[in-house]
């Protein structure tokens, strides 16, 4: 009597793991800096690089930091601030003195931002130039993209440099406090929440100094005194 041996078949090769996308890799890139000695330059670097080409914010690193060590999170912030500032007007630069190289052009309106914004951004700066950039350097809109169009439209530079500085360290000095006051357990609430916290403020804010200029009365127009009557002549 004959037994039938079983054949066996070759199972299935595993299935490879899907390719994460490019944000994504950049987004584990720069966060690993935290764990080595070289967090602070690289931190420097981003910060700077963000301002005018590179996707990832360097909140990502400042978060990493201040979760390693909360004591550093204001000198975290305070190197955070400056090379932002720098970077932007590193990205003012490039919007005022290579903007009219085609290359730069293209890259920047191919991959950063559409010729629509481009257009949209110019008409708001013709009113609202200072709190165009003040929002985007506090709030989660691209700062990259108003450092750049403010040197292609060449508003005033040092009202662009007076909004960068007090949006950006308003942004990571927050940061740094929500740290130094709640600890790492914070982390979960600024991942999610942050941008709408910073929207709401922006909004507040703004709507504080409308409100001031509307309940402020205007100063009231002196009106024309009498006027002395000419001179009479009297004849010779």
């Amino acid at each position: 009597m004959t037994t039938n041996t079983p054949v066996s078949t070759p199972s299935a090769p595993p299935t490879p793991p899907a390719k994460r996308g490019l944000i994504r890799r950049l987004y584990d890139w720069v966060l690993h800096w935290a764990e080595t000695p070289y967090a602070m330059p690289a931190l420097f670097l981003l910060s700077f690089a963000e301002s005018s080409f590179f996707p990832i914010p360097p909140d990502v690193l400042l978060i990493a930091l201040c979760i390693g060590n909360v004591q550093k999170g204001y000198r975290f912030a305070l190197w955070c601030s400056i090379a932002s500032v720098l970077g932007g007007i590193a990205g003012y630069g490039i919007g005022m003195f290579f903007w009219n190289i085609a290359a730069v052009q293209g890259f920047f309106t191919t991959y950063i931002f559409s010729q629509a914004t481009v257009d949209h951004v110019g008409e708001l700066y013709k009113e609202y130039d200072f709190w165009i950039v003040f929002v985007a350097a506090f709030t989660p809109i691209p700062y990259k993209v108003i450092t750049i169009l403010a040197g292609v439209f060449a508003i005033n530079f040092p009202m662009f440099v007076l909004a960068s500085v007090i949006g950006r360290s308003a942004r990571f000095f927050l940061v740094a406090w929500l740290f130094r006051r709640y600890g790492p357990p914070i982390k979960d609430f600024i991942e999610r929440r942050f941008g709408l916290v910073t929207v709401l403020g922006t909004l507040l804010l703004i709507g504080g100094f409308a409100a001031f200029k509307l309940l402020t009365p205007a100063k009231a127009a002196t009106p024309p005194g009498p006027q002395s009557p000419p001179p009479v002549q009297t004849p010779k």
